[in-house]
């Protein structure tokens, strides 16, 4: 059902902390217009969490209305199953093409607890859903032996493999051959998931770097290895990025530089100051000296 480069997009503030339209969707733009094959709205990176359920429809909407005829899936990190099978319902009615759905970020729930929260969710919502797994970020694995139990129902199509080890994308190919659309979710795993039959990457960077983020996707899938595998090592500095407790503002001022956005987050978090910043700037800086030409594809 869905494959390729889905970025998790950003969402954009206004200097009094609302919602900047614009600012989204010229930026969603940006990623429409490198070849991104979908959006992934309201997820960690696009800090959905600290929105009001208001607001994630109305960053929905705007990813819609830029993603055209592109899947646009709704990221569901509620604490709460309620609550979660409520926003999914409502997802449903306002035109989402799927959800990801995030186990509760907040109680560690045990393998039946996370398996049947997600059926409910997805019974809710009666949409496609990807199954976020992320047990360094929320302490809950959905494991091999989990999707198991999830693939008997149609509506979980696609999983996000983000538990940092690289080793569970061939354990799901094993066991479930095609029967999930395999995506990556951490950024400095993904040439090494792609090599090993993931289809799809659930992006960070991409909202500043989308034509090299497209690049090696598109290389690796026409069998062009050593190109993509060029530009990925260029990549990596940029990429690690991702993998931090503040990725949100590592991200965002990577944006800052490579998109001329800006990178105001909604607290508590605040943007990079002193020597995280410097150093983060550094990264960037260093990256866009050095960016490479790209091969047609």
């Amino acid at each position: 059902m869905w494959s390729g480069i889905f970025p998790a997009v950003t969402t954009k503030f206004t200097e009094d902390d609302r919602l900047d339209h614009a600012e989204m969707e010229r930026c969603f733009g940006l990623q429409m217009d490198a070849g991104c094959d979908g959006i992934v709205a309201c997820g960690s990176l696009g800090e959905g969490p600290m929105l009001s359920v208001d607001e994630q429809f109305e960053v929905l909407g705007l990813a819609r209305k830029v993603a055209g005829k592109k899947p646009v899936l709704l990221t569901i990190n509620t604490a709460g199953t309620r609550e979660a099978a409520s926003i999914a319902k409502r997802a449903a009615k306002e035109g989402a093409d799927g959800l990801m759905v995030v186990p509760s970020p907040i109680y560690h729930t045990n393998p039946k607890e996370t398996v049947d929260a997600l059926k409910a969710v997805a019974a809710a919502g009666d949409l496609p859903v990807m199954i976020y797994s992320n047990r360094v970020a929320y302490r809950v694995d959905v494991s091999v032996d989990d999707m198991e139990e999830l693939a008997k129902d149609k509506r979980f199509v696609a999983i996000k493999e983000s538990s940092d080890d690289i080793r569970r994308s061939t354990e799901i190919i094993n066991r479930f051959g095609d029967r999930f659309d395999l995506f990556t979710g951490v950024d400095n795993l993904a040439f090494e998931a792609l090599s090993v039959g993931a289809i799809g990457w659930v992006a960070g960077l991409v909202v500043a770097f989308p034509r090299e983020t497209v690049a090696i996707y598109q290389l690796m899938k026409q069998g062009r290895r050593d190109e993509a595998l060029a530009i990925y090592r260029w990549f990596r500095p940029l990429l690690d990025l991702d993998v931090s407790t503040y990725l949100v503002q590592n991200i965002k001022l990577v944006e800052v530089h490579a998109i001329g956005t800006n990178d105001r987050v909604r607290m508590p978090r605040q943007p990079l100051s002193g020597e995280r910043r410097k150093a983060a700037e550094k990264i960037v800086k260093d990256a866009l000296a050095a960016r490479p030409a790209l091969p047609k594809f």
